[in-house]
């Protein structure tokens, strides 16, 4: 247990100096030796807990907002959700802009591909239950796939746009997609034989 809470601090310390260059300087410039000495930790023990900057900047995003999201019961706290991100999206604008800046877009689309459709699957699957129905696994990949492109965009869009947006009519019209549409998609769907 205490090795597991100190890797924890250990991840959460390279994160913290993550974003504090990527408040000063592209995210293409920043290098691990900045972050290790920023740490007061050798190479190695970067190297042990992250393959490279990509890796820690996916575990900080992951840690700090799709494992929030993943503890909502997302049938019963959707839009719970939903102002999560979106408040996630408006605190780390910054930070994500700058991934953003050095990655573009589509790669950052891609950064967020694996995570997003796992939210959007647990939501399927759930819907399934609620319905009594199995699906058939490749439309199941093409839900999450249409879901996953329409909501990473729409983040993507938020934070770059900068834009100030009404979040709570956001929310309302998001809520009122998913609620109805993956109802009616789950509903009319081939089932699995």
């Amino acid at each position: 247990m205490k090795h597991e809470i100190t890797t924890l601090n250990t991840k959460k310390a390279f994160a913290s100096s993550l974003k504090k260059f990527m408040m000063k300087k592209p995210f293409s410039k920043i290098t691990v030796s900045e972050i290790v000495s920023d740490c007061q930790v050798n190479r190695k023990t970067f190297y042990y807990h992250f393959e490279d900057i990509y890796a820690l900047l996916k575990w900080m995003l992951e840690e700090e907002a799709i494992e929030v999201v993943k503890n909502f019961d997302l049938i019963v706290d959707y839009e719970e959700a939903m102002m999560f991100i979106i408040d996630y999206v408006n605190e780390n604008q910054h930070i994500l802009s700058c991934a953003y800046d050095s990655m573009g877009r589509e790669e950052m689309k891609r950064f967020f591909d694996a995570d997003l459709k796992g939210v959007i699957k647990l939501v399927i699957d759930a819907a399934e239950k609620e319905h009594n129905k199995t699906i058939q696994d490749d439309y199941k990949t093409f839900i999450c796939e249409f879901y996953n492109e329409a909501i990473s965009g729409m983040l993507i869009d938020w934070f770059k746009d900068k834009t100030i947006r009404d979040k709570e009519k956001t929310v309302s019209y998001l809520s009122n997609i998913f609620r109805s549409s993956i109802s009616e998609v789950i509903k009319n769907a081939p089932e699995k034989e």
